[in-house]
């Protein structure tokens, strides 16, 4: 059987020491602990931490890069999978998770996960598995939800959560 992975979209800002690296470096080395391959963007900040976490449970870091940003892939990636362009990284981030990750970001992160949310609503790709974690995720998602009820459409296919083992639980729990 393969082994699931779960994408995760975050800032490339955070530095070890920073709370928001420390936290994902602690859900890339929950879900690797508990068998699972990490997919992110590959570069720094929070790509870099969950890249850390997950190859030091023994799993796999999966880095989906691309040229636009002049950046250097982390140094923690098994494999690099590069891109020539933003949406191309974009679709290949999202075909290799079997579930989402959503930490904290900018209007990239936003994107990303806007992206995975719309083919989830257009039925273009089956439901999985969708955490984001802390309050600017809530916020936005609960505004989103009042609209997404609006347009009648499904609603509740983003969990947010303010502690770092409920994002992990909760992945692990809808993928096992």
């Amino acid at each position: 059987m393969k082994t699931k992975t779960v994408t995760i979209f975050g800032s490339s800002l955070p530095k070890p020491g920073e709370p928001e690296y420390e936290d994902a470096y602690k859900i890339g080395k929950i879900l690797g602990s508990e068998g699972f391959n990490v997919c992110s963007g590959g570069f720094m900040g929070i790509m870099d931490a969950v890249s850390k976490g997950v190859t030091e449970a023994g799993k796999e870091a999966i880095g989906i890069t691309v040229p636009l940003f002049n950046s250097t892939p982390s140094k923690y990636l098994t494999k690099e999978v590069k891109c020539e362009t933003l949406f191309h990284r974009i679709d290949t981030l999202v075909a290799y998770g079997d579930a989402f990750i959503v930490l904290p970001g900018g209007t990239g992160t936003l994107l990303e996960l806007s992206i995975v949310w719309e083919l989830f609503n257009k039925k273009v790709l089956d439901k999985k598995p969708v955490a984001c974690f802390g309050d600017m995720w809530k916020n936005i998602v609960d505004i989103m939800e009042q609209r997404v009820k609006y347009e009648n459409r499904k609603q509740n296919l983003v969990k947010c959560f303010n502690n770092i083992d409920e994002v992990s639980d909760f992945v692990i729990t809808n993928l096992t």
